[in-house]
């Protein structure tokens, strides 16, 4: 079925805080709307309200016809305890909720109960099975093994229907999430993320199915090149000017607009502000002179009252005229607000003394994990060097990595690492910042010479303010802890840099930042992506690739 969502004068936030207001955006058949903003600007929140699954603090959201199915996938993979991966699969699809639905109108059937409202049973039931059989919840099981194959999941060893989902790597799970998509059908969707985890072959596989769908799509992602070659429409969540925007065209016209509409705000403002500072100066110097022809003229007068009130009055009123004149016209300038400057993620990567001329070396080494076998991999990285690797999801890189950095003695063959080698690291699970404990605790702990203060003050440079670092680190964002280990990387020393998909839940304008950063490091890189603009974006000495347990360099 088609179908179309219309938000009208949606306001999203929380009870002591709005993110935006006054939002209008219709999502037709064909529609792939991006939504752009800053970390906390409101992306998520948007989506939950578009999905029904959160109230708007006002506004409608509207959907025609009412009946439509709309998903909504969230950015974080929610694994269940105990869930196995059909389970999994039937809910992110729907057809776990659908199924529920027809089995309970079945009973209120089979026991003659009326349905909500004093509803006739039958209809109940035929509603709900007309939603189960739109889910596509009748054939799954039949559907699901076969793109779990097709997707690289061999079934023997991810079984749908007792394989748990908190057994799975973060990249078996990212492609568990893209199946759910895949063999879902609805007739809107909503993705907040879904680039997260996907290697550049599950990436490939995203595009084509946001491509082919013939319903609307609203999504969130931070991956510039798949927002590219996917949105026709963006909206944006500008939290700095306190507006939302939908700009027609895609990402690439969206870029060039957005900056032309800056710049010309911010030309308005700078005209507007020297031509109302002009006048003021012009008033302030008419009121300086009537002062001064008043004093002149009292000087200058014959020596009685009625001649020196007339001199007095006369050069007075003339004056305060002028004054007037160039106060109405300063009332009557049309007001321009200044543009508020947007917050930046501005940091640097602090620097160790250098290291050893070789910071690591693999001569003929091989890792073994049961079937997995990684090598024989031979490879130096030297002080300095800049190298970029990529490669499918469970080809071995995160292996290659605790090679490289001495955390996993190869089968056979031989690893070593150099002398003096500071490692910092930004790593896929973000493990520094899981947990209970408070952020600022956790992060004091990693930086004991530094006192609280000066780790509170570092960590709001971050964007990570007081009701952030009181905070379990567990509550908060993937975006929130990405941040925090940024900011580990200022407080520390390094010569040798790790980032194992770093551009994770961080939004567009961090990305820049960190890219700038990386421009100005000059220790040794190792860096971990599928962001096909990073890549672009970042000076590398050399590329590697992963695949089925080789190394190669491209």
């Amino acid at each position: 079925m088609t179908a179309t969502l219309v938000a009208k004068n949606v306001a999203g936030g929380f009870a002591h805080r709005t993110l935006f207001e006054g939002l209008d955006v219709t999502v037709a058949p064909g529609d792939v709307i991006g939504v752009v903003g800053a970390n906390g600007a409101g992306k998520s929140t948007l989506l939950r309200i578009l999905a029904g699954d959160l109230e708007p603090l006002e506004g409608t959201v509207s959907l025609a016809p009412p009946d439509a199915f709309v998903g909504w996938l969230p950015q974080e993979h929610e694994r269940v305890p105990g869930e196995t991966v059909a389970a999994y699969v039937a809910r992110r699809t729907g057809c776990a909720a659908a199924t529920k639905a027809m089995d309970d109108a079945a009973a209120a059937l089979a026991d003659e109960t009326s349905g909500p409202g004093g509803a006739d049973p039958a209809d109940v039931y035929s509603a709900a099975l007309d939603r189960w059989l739109a889910s596509g919840a009748a054939d799954l099981d039949e559907r699901l093994p076969a793109v779990l194959a097709d997707l690289g999941l061999d079934t023997t060893d991810v079984r749908p229907d007792s394989t748990p989902m908190t057994s799975l790597s973060g990249g078996q799970a990212a492609r568990v999430g893209l199946a759910a998509l895949m063999v879902s059908r609805f007739d809107v969707v909503l993705l907040d993320e879904p680039t997260n985890d996907l290697d550049l072959d599950g990436l490939a596989r995203l595009e084509q199915f946001v491509h082919d769908l013939r319903g609307g799509v609203v999504l969130v992602s931070h991956d510039r090149e798949f927002l590219a070659r996917s949105v026709t429409r963006v909206l944006e969540l500008d939290l700095a000017q306190n507006t939302t925007t939908v700009f027609g065209g895609g990402y690439e016209s969206y870029l060039e607009e957005r900056e032309v509409g800056r710049r010309h705000k911010r030309e308005q403002y700078d005209e507007f502000a020297e031509k109302k500072a002009d006048l003021v100066a012009r008033a302030r110097t008419q009121r300086e002179w009537s002062s001064q022809g008043v004093r002149n003229a009292m000087r200058k007068a014959p020596d009685n009252d009625k001649n020196r009130r007339r001199a007095a009055t006369e050069s007075s009123e003339k004056q305060a005229q002028k004054v007037r004149q160039m106060e109405s016209r300063i009332a009557r300038l049309e007001e321009v607000v200044e543009p508020r400057k947007e917050w930046t993620l501005e940091f640097t990567i602090g620097a160790a003394p250098r290291s050893s001329s070789v910071v690591a070396t693999l001569a003929d080494a091989v890792v073994r994990q049961g079937d997995f076998v990684l090598g024989p991999v031979s490879l130096q990285v030297d002080a300095g060097e800049r190298i970029g690797i990529t490669g499918p999801n469970g080809a071995g890189k995160s292996t290659l990595l605790r090679l490289l950095l001495g955390r996993q003695l190869p089968d056979a063959g031989r690893a070593s690492l150099g002398a003096n080698v500071a490692i910092g690291e930004v790593d896929q699970a973000r493990a520094d910042f899981t947990g209970a404990g408070r952020l600022v605790d956790r992060f004091s702990e990693r930086v004991p010479e530094w006192t609280t203060a000066d780790v509170r003050t570092l960590l709001a440079k971050f964007g990570l303010r007081a009701d952030h670092v009181e905070r379990g680190v567990d509550d908060l964002s993937p975006g929130e802890r990405t941040r925090a280990g940024l900011a580990l990387l200022q407080a520390r020393g390094t010569n040798v840099l790790v980032l194992d998909e770093p551009t994770n839940h961080l939004d567009l304008a961090a990305i820049e930042q960190l890219e700038e950063a990386l421009d100005g490091y000059d220790g040794a890189l190792l860096l971990v992506t599928h962001d096909r603009r990073m890549l672009q974006n970042v000076r590398l000495d050399r590329t590697l690739v992963v695949e089925r347990g080789r190394v190669t360099e491209v």
